[in-house]
Parts: structure tokens; sequence; C-alpha cells
């Protein structure tokens, strides 16, 4: 995909810079920079009047720009304009200066004087919350997937459902296929992805939420290079220390992983909490594992229900997954549909933990053999997700991730969900 970017320089100097590190960047269709915050706000509005595809994807904001100061020009071109991602080019890259541009709705904050690599990053980044959120709108037509890697998050009904089982082989069947694939443990509390694939690491997603730009030398050291070809971002062996990620670190290290990753499968546990909410909110595809018993299903509805109310996610845009199915079950995957106004997933995952028990063990959840009828339940699921090389986008309940804030929601009503259990 041609990403568009549109720049607002009032500096000569700036803009020479601006215009040549622009025209380094792969597949990127610069405009010329306009000279101040009215010609800015006039293009923008000429192209909405045209069509809302002829928008650019990208606006560069300098620090300098005027009349309109370059905060307040943000926050108008965010609240105007919402399908433009919106880039703060600016020398002061403070935590105060940081917040600041994200509440103003920046997607982006890049230290001046300019370096390609950081410019680079940030420009991908925004323009991949914008395909996203064109879809979700509606204005995108035809359009390639873009710029950046697909994230599916995994959450549990409860505890013992079988979460991180199935987050772990939907991301060893994306790998398989050829796909570059991470895998990230979101139960920042008590997260077992270390656990089932035999990992000691020593650092964790906590080590990325303190950083305001993760170049991709630091995200590399944070992640840990598995046997298996997977990127693994673990959580901190210190429960505690979970606090440390909040809603805007995620959404920086999410962004930071669709830039080196294809897909990007994110353990979320069964916790409600802002960080984990917001990485449900930003996901292409959501999925929630149950089992097919009473208390599961319960649990699941009012998972579902919570999602709804924090405006984090609708019923329609989850995927429902049944694990340890039996035939012989009062409860079968169409009632669990009608119970909670989900889709439910075709591949429903056999009851055989005989076939896990020894590699659950021995922490070697990717010597699960190939005739497993779980692996194969699974890995169908990754294919009808269309995470794996070859399937097609099955739509289940694919959906942009939204602009930041519903998360406010949770944080006003202070949700806290249950203790987790085994995954």
């Amino acid at each position: 995909m041609t990403v568009r970017i549109l720049p607002a320089v009032g500096d000569p100097d700036a803009a020479r810079t601006v215009t040549a590190l622009l025209g380094r960047l792969p597949d990127a269709d610069p405009a010329a920079p306009v000279a101040d915050s009215t010609a800015l706000l006039d293009t923008l509005a000429r192209l909405a009047a045209e069509s809302l595809d002829e928008l650019p994807e990208v606006v560069l904001v300098h620090e300098r720009i005027g009349p309109v100061p370059a905060l307040e020009l943000v926050r108008e071109v965010a609240l105007r304009f919402p399908g433009v991602g919106v880039v703060l080019l600016a020398a002061g890259t403070g935590p105060g200066l940081y917040s600041a541009a994200m509440d103003a709705g920046a997607r982006g904050l890049v230290a001046l004087p300019l370096t390609y690599d950081e410019l680079a990053q940030r420009v991908q980044a925004a323009a991949s919350w914008s395909l996203g959120v064109r879809r979700h709108l509606g204005h995108t037509g035809d359009a390639p997937a873009g710029p950046g890697g697909r994230v599916v998050t995994v959450s549990g009904a409860k505890g013992g459902v079988g979460t991180t089982v199935t987050a772990v082989q939907l991301a060893l069947a994306a790998r398989a296929s050829g796909l570059t694939t991470a895998l990230v443990d979101m139960d920042l509390q008590s997260g077992d992805v270390g656990s089932y694939l035999d990992v000691q690491f020593r650092r964790s997603v906590v080590d990325l939420a303190g950083i305001q730009d993760i170049s991709p030398r630091v995200l590399q050291d944070a992640v840990f290079a598995h046997d298996t070809g997977l990127g693994l971002l673990l959580a901190p062996g210190e429960g505690e220390r979970g606090e440390e990620v909040d809603e805007r670190a995620v959404r920086q290290i999410l962004g930071a992983l669709r830039g080196r990753y294809e897909v990007v499968v994110v353990d979320c546990g069964t916790q409600v909490t802002g960080a984990n909410a917001a990485v449900v909110e930003s996901a292409d595809t959501t999925v929630l594992v149950t089992t097919p018993d009473v208390v599961a299903v319960r649990a699941a509805k009012r998972m579902i229900r919570l999602w709804d109310r924090l405006q984090i996610r609708k019923p329609e845009e989850i995927t429902t997954v049944v694990n340890r199915h039996v035939r012989s079950s009062e409860i079968q995957p169409a009632l669990v549909a009608r119970i909670t106004g989900t889709r439910v997933a075709r591949a429903a995952v056999p009851a055989n933990f005989k076939e896990l028990h020894a590699v659950v063990d021995a922490g070697r959840l990717q010597d699960l053999e190939a005739k497993s009828s779980v692996k194969q339940a699974l890995w169908s699921l990754a294919g009808e997700l269309g995470i794996v090389k070859g399937t097609t986008d099955e739509q289940t309940g694919d959906r942009p991730g939204r602009a930041a804030g519903a998360t406010a929601v949770l944080r006003r009503r202070r949700a806290i969900g249950g203790p987790k259990g085994e995954g």
C-alpha cells in the first residue's frame, strides 16, 4: 500500500529536511509541505469534500507551525478528520509533551532533529492505525491490508478454559505457514506463556512500558527469539509490576509489534484491566474461549456484556471458541452462539486432555503431535481466522481498532476482572 503523507512545516530548512527523509521511505507518497495551519486545514477540507478516500493517511505537524499552535492544530485535525493519523515533530519529547500530544489526538511523537528510523517507524504506525479506522468507517473500498501486522487477541471467559493453549497454538500455526509471528503475554499478573514453551527470559513487556520511542533495536532486545521461530514478549515474573503497563504503553507496544510482525497473537488472560482492554479494543480479531458448561458460558456472557458496556468490543465483533467440546454435552456451539450473541467458530476444540498432558507438563506445547485432534482443531481455527498464509479473512468479528478513548470508560467505572486460573 502507498502511504500518502502531508507535512505541515513552516520553517523552510525544516521543510527541506522533512521532504528529503520522506523521499527515502518505501511505499510513501509525500505531498509538498504546507507552510501554515490555515493551509493545512484548507487542504484537508478540500480533499475531504472530494472524497474521504482522498485524505492522506498521515499528517506531520512541525512544532513551529503557525498561526495555530501545534498541539491545538493536532487536536483540530484529529477531531475534524478522524481517519487521519497525526504525528507531531518536536524538539522536546519528554513525558509532559508526549502526554499532551496523545491527549490532543496525535498518533506519534518524533524528536527533532529528525532521524530516518524514528520517522519511518512513527509514519508506519500512524498509517496502520489510519487504515484500521478507515476500514471500520467503511472508507477503504478494496484496499489491501496495508502496513503493519494483524493483531489477534485471545481472552478466556474464566480461568482454566484453555486461553493460553489456544493462543500458543494459534501463534504456532501462523508461524508454521510462513508468516512472521509474535506471541505476547498480556496476562500481566500471572501469565504462563513462558512456562508452556519452556522459556526463562528476564525481559518482559514491562521493559517497554516506560520507553516513549520503541525503536526496532529496543523491541528486539525485549522479544525472546524462540526456536519455533516465534517472537515472544512475556509477562513480568513479578506480577505486581504489571501495573506499570498502562493503556498508552500498550498502544505503543502494539504499534511497534505491528511494524515488525505479520501476525501478533496476544494472550489477554481472563481479567479486564486498562491494559488488556486497550489491546482488545485495538485488535483486528478478538477471540473469546469458553468451555461447554453453565459456569463458563455465563462467565463468557458477562465478559461480552462488560466489553459492550465499556465500548471495548461489540458482541458481533467477537469470535467465541468452544473448548473441550463433546457431542454428548447439552451445551453445543449453536446454543453458545444464542446465549452470547457472538459468532461461534466452526472449529470446536475436542475434550482430549490426554493429548496435552505430556507436553504441558514438560513445558513443550510446541511438541504436540500433528495427529492430535486438539492441535488439528486449533490450527483449523487459525485458518478460519485468516491468520495462516493461503487463507482468506472470514470476517470472524474482525474490526480495526478504534481511536484511543473508549478505555477511559473502563477507568471511570473502575472495572476490575476476576482472578485468572490456569490457561
